[in-house]
C-alpha cells in the first residue's frame, strides 16, 4: 500500500473515492468549506444529500454517495469525528480508518485534511492522524487465504491539503503517518501469522530479515548461548516444545542528537499452550497472539529508524514456545535467571514473566536511561479494563507520566495501576527466592509486575500490559479490524519522539 500526499485539484480527478470530514451539532453534520466546495464542483447539495442519508456526522459513522467530477464517477466518503466539541487527532484517525474500510472495490482515495475542522489541530497533525488512520485501517490479511474475490484493499492513499491548508505541512505529516502505519501493519502481520509458521528460530530470522536494509543491527542468542548465559527463564519456558528458543537483541544507533539509550523488553510467546498447566481448547484459540508485545516493539524501532529518532534504542525480544513436551518445566520446578535470582514456578502458564525476567536482567545490565516492557501478560489486565485499555505500571512518576501521554498522543489508551509493596508477599517462595504467581488469582496484573520489577534494578522502569488491546475478536466498528491491532507501536513511537 503507498500513503503519499498530492494536489488537490490533480487526486481529486484521478482517484476512485474521495474522503471527507463532518462533525455533528447533535443532530446533523456540520459541513466545512471542502465538503461545499466539492458539492459545488459535483452540481450537487450535499448538505441536503447527507441529511437524506441521515449522517449526523457522529463518530465512525460513514456516508457513501457516488458523485460526478469531470467525466468520472468518483465515490464519495463522508466520515464521522464526532461532536464538535470533542475533535482531536485520536477522532480523526478513527474517521479515516472508517473511510478506508468502506472504500469498496476502489484501489485508490484521497482524503482531504480540511482547515476548518472543529478542534484547532493543525495541517501537520492532521495529516499524521489521516495517514495513520487510513493506513491501518485499509490493513487486511491475505497471507494464506487462496480465494480473494471477495477481498478489497487499498493500493494508494493519498492525502490532500484543503483550503487554506499549508500543503508543506501536510506532506510533512503524510510521510510521518505512512512510516507508522507501515510498522504498525508489519507488527500485525506478525502477530497474526499462524504460530506454525513464526517458531522462535523462524521469527529470530524474519525479523533478522525485516531490520537488514535499515540501520538497526540484529543479534541472535541461540539455545547454547541462553544456557551459558544463565538465561534459565527463557530457557525453562522452552523446554517441552521441540523448537529452541531464542533472544533477538535490535540495536537502533539513534541520530545522535540526544544521550539517550532506551531499552524496550518484548514477551514473544509464538504460541502458549499453557505448558503443563495447560488451557483449554478455547483459551489457546488466539494464543499466537502472545508474541504481540515483542512485534510492537519491532515495528516501533522500524518506524523509530525510518523517521530518524534521536534516542539509541535498544529492543530485546523474548521468543519461545510453551508446550507441554515431555521434559516441560514442571509445577514446583526452580528456575535460575539471569541475574541469579531463582524462581519456583508454580503455574507454568504464568511464562510470560519469566521470559521477561531475563530480558529485564539483561536489558539492566545495558545501563539504559529507561526501559520499557510490553507483554500480553494476564488474563486480569482484560478483566479490569477490558479489551481496548492496556495497563501500565512501574517505578518512576516521571516515565510512567511520559509514556501515558505517549498513548494519550498516539490514540492508545493506558491506565495506571500501582505497585503496591505489601503485596510483593504474595511471591514469597519457600524453596526458592520467589514464585511465580500469587496467591488465588488475586490482582493478577498487579502481582506480575511486581514479579517483573525484583528484576529492573534501579532503571526507571514502566511496564505496559496490553493482554486486551493488543489482539481484537471482533472489528470495533471503526480504526481496527479482526485481528492484531499493533497496539503500542504508536505509544512508543510518540514517546520516542519526545526524547530530543
Amino acid at each position: 500500500m503507498i500513503i503519499e500526499a498530492g494536489a488537490t485539484d490533480v487526486e481529486l480527478t484521478s482517484v476512485d473515492a474521495v474522503a471527507q470530514f463532518v462533525a455533528t451539532d447533535g443532530e446533523r453534520a456540520v459541513a466545512g468549506r471542502d465538503l461545499a466546495n466539492l458539492g459545488q464542483r459535483a452540481e450537487i447539495d450535499l448538505t441536503a444529500a447527507l441529511g437524506a442519508l441521515r449522517m449526523t456526522g457522529k463518530a465512525g459513522d460513514v456516508a457513501r454517495l457516488p458523485i460526478r467530477l469531470g467525466d468520472r464517477t468518483v465515490l464519495l466518503l463522508v466520515a464521522g469525528v464526532g461532536d464538535a466539541d470533542d475533535v482531536d487527532a485520536h477522532a480523526v484517525r478513527r474517521a479515516a480508518a472508517a473511510a478506508s474500510r468502506q472504500a469498496g472495490a476502489s484501489s485508490t482515495m484521497a482524503v482531504v485534511v480540511p482547515d476548518d475542522l472543529p478542534g484547532g489541530l493543525d495541517g501537520e497533525t492532521l495529516a499524521r492522524a489521516v495517514a495513520v488512520g487510513a493506513g491501518v485501517g485499509a490493513y487486511v490479511y491475505t497471507a494464506y487465504r487462496t480465494d480473494l474475490e471477495d477481498v478489497t484493499q487499498l493500493d494508494r492513499i493519498v492525502v490532500v491539503a484543503g483550503d487554506g491548508v499549508d500543503a508543506d505541512a501536510v506532506a510533512r505529516g503524510a510521510a510521518w503517518g505512512r512510516r507508522v502505519a507501515a510498522a504498525t501493519n508489519t507488527t500485525r502481520d506478525l502477530v497474526n501469522t499462524p504460530p506454525a509458521f513464526k517458531r522462535p528460530p523462524a521469527l529470530a530470522d524474519h525479523v533478522t530479515e525485516l531490520v537488514a536494509s535499515t540501520p538497526i543491527t540484529a543479534k541472535v542468542l541461540g539455545q547454547d548461548e541462553l544456557v551459558d548465559g544463565g538465561f534459565g527463564g527463557l530457557v525453562g519456558v522452552a523446554r517441552g516444545s521441540s523448537a529452541e528458543p531464542r533472544l533477538v537483541e535490535l540495536t537502533y544507533p539513534g541520530s545522535g542528537a540526544t544521550d539517550e539509550h532506551v531499552v524496550l523488553v518484548g514477551k514473544g510467546i509464538t504460541f502458549d499452550s499453557g505448558g503443563l498447566s495447560i488451557k483449554s481448547s478455547s483459551g489457546m484459540a488466539t494464543m499466537k497472539s502472545d508474541m504481540s508485545g515483542a512485534a510492537s516493539i519491532v515495528g516501533a524501532m522500524l518506524a523509530a529508524a525510518e523517521l530518524e529518532l534521536a534516542p539509541r534504542v535498544t529492543g530485546l525480544l523474548a521468543l519461545a514456545e510453551n508446550m507441554p513436551g515431555g521434559d516441560a518445566t514442571r509445577v514446583s520446578d526452580v528456575l535460575t535467571h539471569r541475574d541469579g535470582t531463582t524462581v519456583e514456578v508454580m503455574n507454568t502458564d504464568a511464562e510470560g514473566r519469566l521470559v521477561l525476567a531475563d530480558a529485564l536482567a539483561y536489558g539492566r545490565e545495558l545501563e539504559p536511561s529507561a526501559m520499557i516492557d510490553l507483554a500480553t501478560l494476564t488474563g486480569a489486565q482484560i478483566t479490569a479494563l477490558g479489551k481496548r485499555i492496556a495497563a501500565v505500571l512501574g517505578t518512576d512518576d516521571a516515565l510512567v507520566e511520559a509514556v501515558e501521554q505517549a498513548g494519550d498522543r498516539a490514540g492508545e489508551r493506558l491506565w495506571r495501576l500501582p505497585l503496591p509493596a505489601d503485596y510483593r508477599e504474595q511471591l514469597r517462595s519457600e524453596v526458592a527466592d520467589l514464585k511465580n504467581i500469587g496467591k488465588g488469582g488475586e490482582a493478577g496484573t498487579i502481582i506480575a509486575a511486581l514479579f517483573l520489577r525484583e528484576f529492573v534494578g534501579d532503571v526507571p522502569w514502566a511496564h505496559l500490559d496490553i493482554a486486551g488491546p493488543s489482539f481484537s475478536d471482533s472489528s470495533d466498528g471503526a480504526l481496527i479490524s479482526k485481528g492484531a491491532t499493533g497496539f503500542g507501536v504508536g505509544t512508543l513511537v510518540a514517546y520516542l519522539e519526545t526524547l530530543g
